[in-house]
């Protein structure tokens, strides 16, 4: 097998042992039979999976029974609507936007003040390479929610300290979920999309402070209603069976190595790596403030944009996959999630040496 290593932004790399044991499993799960993707979502083998999936979870997070855990679909941009639709009910949303991501929720969010459904306010809005000062924010004095992104897989934006607001905090932890520990009990609401620290697409993480889950507006759909999934238990359709299975896997597999504070500390040590690499030549740049700079996603580009191509395409050759830039950002990016070991970000840095060596 010629796993080479893939600085995809999302769907993203997963850990090999995890692959290999689904791999092990396909076929014939636990001697059923049958595969994981067909059996019900009823039955008492599945049921098994998803507690235990759960459970972990929890674990891995030390998140509290007053919270609700919920495996749900649609990605992380269906959240953009359900969490209006749940939490705004005729009060006041203050957004921040710091990139795209955050920047889709509110324009999303905007939609239902259109409909008359409440207010959306837009506390500040950062220029994709900082995160405005906490002293030009403009806070609503009763917010139903906060909504903030505290990472940007576009521009490389992290914000490392939870804001201090006075209203239940709604964050989109798609891109550094489980890569760092957190304090769930700062929250109201943490969602992510699956594809980049838990599983593959498909599947999109819902955590909620049950005291929230009374507020959903009439025009909230059955299907987006977070109380109504929970009463279900993720289950009021068929769910996104195999991805919740492989996300247990990834679960289980952080679990077994030391969980999310030592995952932690490779992944400084990943980032600290490639941004020393970067910092230390004039022939690469990054342009984020190095205190919001990203673990995760890692954004650079070459003095000279006309080896941009040539870059990408003796990378490739390298066994270095997936390092353009999104078009929004252009030049290159290495989503370092999880998964991608520090021999592989390693591997980057002794190309990007090289390459430069032969061609600055």
């Amino acid at each position: 097998m010629n796993r080479l290593a893939n600085f995809c932004a999302g769907p993203a790399s997963m850990p090999t042992a995890v692959l290999e044991k689904a791999q092990s499993e396909l076929l014939n799960w636990r001697g059923t039979g049958a595969s994981v993707m067909e059996i019900s979502h009823r039955s008492a083998d599945y049921i098994e999976i998803a507690t235990k999936a759960e459970q972990d979870l929890r674990k891995l997070m030390n998140i509290g029974d007053d919270y609700a855990v919920l495996f749900l679909q649609g990605g992380a941009a269906l959240q953009f609507s359900a969490i209006p639709l749940n939490l705004l009910n005729g009060g006041t949303a203050d957004y921040l936007t710091t990139g795209t991501w955050s920047e889709k929720a509110y324009k999303e969010a905007k939609r239902y003040e259109a409909l008359g459904l409440g207010r959306v306010n837009l506390v500040a809005s950062g220029d994709g390479m900082d995160v405005p000062a906490v002293e030009t924010w403009q806070l609503s004095e009763q917010a139903s929610y906060f909504h903030y992104c505290p990472n940007e897989t576009i521009h490389g934006v992290q914000i490392f300290e939870t804001p201090k607001v006075n209203a239940p905090i709604v964050a989109d932890f798609s891109s550094c979920i489980l890569s760092e520990p957190i304090n769930v009990n700062d929250f109201g609401v943490i969602y992510a999309g699956a594809q980049k620290n838990i599983g593959p697409a498909g599947l999109t993480l819902v955590i909620i402070r049950k005291d929230l889950l009374e507020q959903a507006s009439a025009w909230c759909p059955n299907i987006m209603n977070y109380k109504n999934q929970l009463e279900n238990d993720s289950m009021l359709n068929t769910p996104s069976t195999y991805a919740w299975y492989l996300s247990g896997l990834v679960f289980e597999w952080l679990l077994d190595n030391g969980g999310v504070e030592a995952i932690a500390k490779t992944n400084r040590a990943k980032a600290e790596l490639l941004y020393r690499t970067i910092d230390e030549s004039d022939f690469y740049s990054n342009k984020v403030n190095p205190k919001h700079r990203s673990i995760m996603n890692v954004p650079f580009q070459l003095a000279n944009t006309e080896l941009d191509k040539l870059f990408l395409d003796e990378s490739k050759k390298a066994g270095l996959l997936n390092l353009k830039g999104h078009r929004v950002v252009g030049g290159m990016r290495a989503s370092i999630y999880n998964a991608i070991t520090l021999e592989q970000v390693q591997s980057l840095t002794e190309f990007m040496k090289a390459f430069e060596q032969k061609h600055g």
